[in-house]
C-alpha cells in the first residue's frame, strides 16, 4: 500500500461531474491544489452514499474526487435516481474500471473484487500527506478528514483535537 510521503499515482478516468455530465477526471484535476481522493466499494449501496454526501463538506478547502470500480454510466444513473443522497453533490465521481488505480494504491479487497474505503489527502505537489483505510462495512467520518486536511494545510504542530483557528503545539 502507498504511504505518506509517496507520490500519488498518475490517473486518467471517466466520471460524472457535479452537474451530472460525463467528465474526465485526471491527475491534472488535482495539480497544484490540496486534494482529497477517496475510494468506495460500490455504487448503489447503503453506506457509500452517506460518505459521498458527507465528503462534499470539503469542496471549499480541497479538490475532492470519489472513486469506485463501477463505470461512469452506473454513477450517472445512481446520481439521477429519485431520492438519491448524492444527486446534488459538488464533486466528481470517477470510474476506476478494472480497479487499476486502486491496485496501484494497494487498496483492493480481492476476495470481494472492490476497493477498500480508502482516503488520501494529497498536497499541491502530488505527495500523499494522509491515508486512512476502513473495512468494507465501516463508514468514514468526513468531519475528521476535514479536520486533518485543515491541520495539514495549517503547516504547524497540531494536537489531536486541533481545530481550525487553534494555536499550534509548542
Amino acid at each position: 500500500m502507498l504511504s505518506v510521503g509517496c507520490k500519488f499515482p498518475l490517473f486518467d478516468l471517466n466520471g460524472v461531474g457535479e452537474h451530472n455530465g460525463l467528465v474526465n477526471v485526471s491527475t491534472a484535476s488535482i495539480a497544484n491544489d490540496w486534494a482529497v481522493v477517496y475510494f468506495y466499494p460500490k455504487d448503489f449501496t447503503f453506506i457509500c452514499p452517506t460518505e459521498i454526501k458527507a465528503m462534499d463538506m470539503m469542496v471549499e478547502d480541497a479538490t475532492v474526487i470519489g472513486i469506485s470500480g463501477d463505470n461512469e454510466y452506473c454513477k450517472l444513473a445512481w446520481k439521477q435516481q429519485e431520492g438519491s443522497l448524492i444527486t446534488n453533490i459538488n464533486h466528481p465521481l470517477a470510474a476506476d474500471c478494472g480497479l487499476h488505480l486502486a491496485e496501484e494504491c494497494g487498496i483492493v479487497d480481492w476476495d470481494n473484487g472492490v476497493c477498500y474505503r480508502a482516503t488520501f489527502i494529497i498536497d499541491p505537489k502530488g505527495i500523499i500527506q494522509h491515508i486512512s483505510v476502513n473495512a468494507l462495512d465501516t463508514g468514514r467520518n468526513a468531519k475528521e478528514i476535514l479536520r486533518t486536511l485543515l491541520a495539514l494545510k495549517a503547516g504547524g504542530l497540531t494536537g489531536c483535537d486541533w481545530q481550525w483557528g487553534d494555536g499550534f503545539v509548542g
